[in-house]
């Protein structure tokens, strides 16, 4: 396991995602947001912020087919905010690398860019055990008809717009928390290879 970052370092990277996330909100109900890449990006990034607020205790992680509440991120204190223990954020980071293979495997399977293990027979076979296996370790919750359960139904049923959100969903968290465990040198450069 890599060095967890230092309690510092993760409220500050609070900070810079909260300005960041204000200043978007803003400007998107300003409507001058629209099309605004950054803003958007900003927006996408309180996921990221709110695994660094769970990561100091300060917020409830909810499940993966639902975002942060803003209002909430925006309003959390760090005021004697303490990092949760190395091995209990690598429990996190376990499960949102999970979920973020799942949405890449959605994508890879659909555009037919990877080839199959010669041990599985089908990717249904392979994210059924997978998704099976991770619930067994408590990394997800049951799976549902061989698949991760995610907006009431299984992954692979998803809509295009469900599977857009599930997948920033996932990479945001992923992102944050490998960051947090002391991955990649700076935010920018987080590494989040599933």
């Amino acid at each position: 396991m890599a060095k967890l970052r230092s309690r510092r370092e993760v409220v500050e990277r609070c900070g810079t995602l909260t300005a960041h996330l204000r200043e978007a909100l803003v400007r998107l109900a300003a409507g001058d947001g629209d099309g605004d890449e950054a803003a958007v990006d900003a927006v996408w990034q309180a996921e990221g912020l709110g695994m660094l607020l769970w990561s100091l205790g300060r917020i409830e992680l909810p499940p993966y087919d639902r975002t942060f509440d803003h209002d909430r991120l925006l309003a959390a204190s760090l005021d004697g905010a303490v990092l949760r223990p190395a091995g209990e954020i690598e429990t996190a980071r376990r499960a949102a690398r999970l979920w973020h293979w799942r949405a890449r495997t959605s994508a890879l399977r659909e555009g037919g860019r990877v080839a199959l293990p010669e041990r599985w027979q089908s990717f249904d076979q392979l994210i059924g055990a997978t998704a099976m296996r991770a619930h067994e370790q408590g990394l997800l919750p049951r799976p549902l008809r061989g698949d991760f359960p995610a907006f009431g139904t299984v992954y692979r049923e998803l809509t295009p717009e469900q599977l857009a959100e599930a997948e920033a969903i996932a990479y945001e968290r992923h992102r944050a928390l490998n960051w947090v465990l002391g991955l990649g040198k700076s935010w920018a450069d987080v590494p989040t290879d599933t």
